[in-house]
C-alpha cells in the first residue's frame, strides 16, 4: 500500500508541475514583450518578469513555514490559487492596458512559480534516501510537457482576443492552474503533528555556515541566474531583430524541453557520478548557450543558445538541489530548502532587473559575455569542495 502512495504522489507530482510549469513559460514568452508594449521606457521593458522573479523570492519563506505548520499539500494549494488570480489579473491589466496592474500581477505569478519548485522536495520525501535524487528528478522531468504546453497556449489563444494580444492566453492559463490544483489535491503526504513543532533541529544559521551548503547555494544561483538573465532577454531580443513571436514561442518550447527532458535520467547520474561533476556539466553548457548566442541573431543562433540553456539549467540546478538534501536533517528540510531558494531567487532578482537595461542600451552580445564570470565564481566553489571531501577521506 505505502509503494502505490508514493508512486501515485510522485506522479501527481509530476503532473501538476507539467501543468504549473506552463505558467512560468506563457510569463517568459510574453511578460517581456507586453513590457516593451506598454512600459513607460523600452528599459523597463523586462520589469514584469523582474518583479515576477521578486514574488518568487519573497515567497519562499513563507511558503516554507506554511509547509511546516500545515504540511505541503497546504502550500500547493496557496500556491495555485496564486496561479488563478495571476491569470485573471494579467488578462484585466492587459484589456485596460495598465503596465503597472500587469506588473503587480507578476508577484502572484511568482509566488505560484516558487511553490512550484518545491514539488521537487516534496517528491524526495516520498522515497528513501538512497532514492531521492531519482525521485527529485522525476518530478522535474514532468515539466517537459509544460515546454510543450505553454508555448502551444501562447500560439494557439494570443490572437483570439482582438485588438488585445495575449488576454485569452492568460485566461486559459488561469484554467490550466485550475486543473493542477485538483490534481495536487490528491496528494496525501504527513501534516506535521502539533508537538513536533519545537523540534526544527539546529539554528538555521549555524546549518548555513556548513561550506557544504555554501557550495551548493552558490551553484544553485548561478545555475538559476544565469538561465534567468538569458531568458529575460531573449524573447524581447528576437523581437527586436524582427523574428516572428512563433519563433519565440518554439525556441522557449525547446528551451523548456532542454531544462526537463534529462531529468529522466539526471538523477540516476547524481546517484552514480555525484552532484559536483553533475553541475560541473551544467556549467559547461550555460557557457556553450553563451557562445551560441555570441556566434549570430538568426532564429537558428537563439535557438541553440535556448537549447543549451534549458540542458545546463537541469544539470546546474537539479545537481545543486541534490547537494542541498546532504545538508539538513529530516527535521530541518522546510526551513532549509525554504533558505536555499529564497538566496537563489533573491539574487535571481538582481540579474532580471538589469537584464532589459543591458540589452536595452549594450545589446544581446553583452548580455551573453555577462554570463561567464559567475560561472567561473561556481566553478571555484566546486574546487573547494573537491578538496574539503578529498580531505574528509583522507581523515
Amino acid at each position: 500500500m505505502g509503494a502505490i502512495i508514493t508512486q501515485g504522489n510522485i506522479a501527481r507530482l509530476s503532473t501538476a508541475q507539467a501543468l504549473a510549469g506552463a505558467n512560468t513559460t506563457v510569463i517568459y514568452a510574453t511578460a517581456a514583450i507586453i513590457g516593451n508594449t506598454f512600459a513607460p521606457t523600452p528599459a523597463l521593458a523586462t520589469m514584469p518578469i523582474s518583479v515576477f522573479v521578486v514574488g518568487m523570492a519573497a515567497s519562499t519563506l513563507p511558503a516554507g513555514a506554511i509547509a511546516q505548520r500545515y504540511g505541503r499539500r497546504a502550500a500547493f494549494m496557496a500556491g495555485t490559487g496564486c496561479g488563478i488570480i495571476v491569470g485573471l489579473l494579467s488578462a484585466l491589466a492587459i484589456w485596460l492596458g495598465s503596465f503597472w496592474l500587469y506588473c503587480f500581477a507578476m508577484l502572484f505569478g511568482g509566488a505560484y512559480a516558487a511553490v512550484v519548485l518545491s514539488f521537487r522536495f516534496a517528491a524526495a520525501e516520498c522515497v528513501g534516501t538512497h532514492d531521492r535524487a531519482r525521485a527529485l528528478s522525476t518530478v522535474m522531468a514532468g515539466g517537459i510537457a509544460a515546454g510543450v504546453i505553454g508555448p502551444q497556449l501562447v500560439t494557439y489563444t494570443m490572437n483570439l482576443w482582438q485588438p488585445h494580444m495575449f488576454v485569452a492566453t492568460y485566461i486559459a492559463q488561469a484554467a490550466v492552474a485550475l486543473l493542477s490544483a485538483c490534481i495536487l489535491m490528491g496528494v496525501t503526504l504527513p501534516v506535521p503533528k502539533r508537538d513536533s513543532q519545537a523540534s526544527t533541529g539546529r539554528p538555521l544559521k549555524e546549518i548555513a555556515r556548513q561550506p557544504a551548503f555554501i557550495v551548493a547555494v552558490i551553484c544553485g544561483i548561478v545555475s538559476y541566474t544565469l538561465m534567468n538573465f538569458l531568458m529575460t532577454s531573449a524573447p524581447l531580443a528576437m523581437h527586436l531583430c524582427g523574428l516572428p513571436q512563433e519563433a519565440s514561442n518554439l525556441g522557449l518550447q525547446w528551451h523548456v524541453i532542454g531544462m526537463y527532458a534529462p531529468s529522466f535520467f539526471t538523477g540516476r547520474l547524481i546517484t552514480r557520478y555525484g552532484a559536483s561533476r553533475i553541475v560541473l556539466i551544467g556549467l559547461a553548457l550555460l557557457a556553450c548557450a553563451a557562445v551560441a548566442g555570441l556566434a549570430g541573431q538568426t532564429v537558428g543562433h537563439f535557438w541553440t543558445s535556448l537549447t543549451l540553456l534549458g540542458l545546463g539549467w537541469n544539470f546546474g540546478f537539479i545537481g545543486a538541489s541534490a547537494m542541498v538534501l546532504e545538508t539538513h536533517r529530516p527535521e530541518e528540510k522546510n526551513k532549509v530548502q525554504a533558505l536555499n531558494d529564497f538566496l537563489v531567487f533573491g539574487t535571481m532578482v538582481v540579474g532580471s532587473f538589469s537584464s532589459g537595461s543591458v540589452l536595452a542600451l549594450d545589446g544581446w552580445h553583452v548580455v551573453c559575455l555577462i554570463v561567464f564570470p559567475p560561472i567561473v565564481v561556481a566553478l571555484i566553489a566546486l574546487g573547494m569542495r573537491g578538496k574539503m571531501a578529498g580531505r574528509v577521506q583522507q581523515a
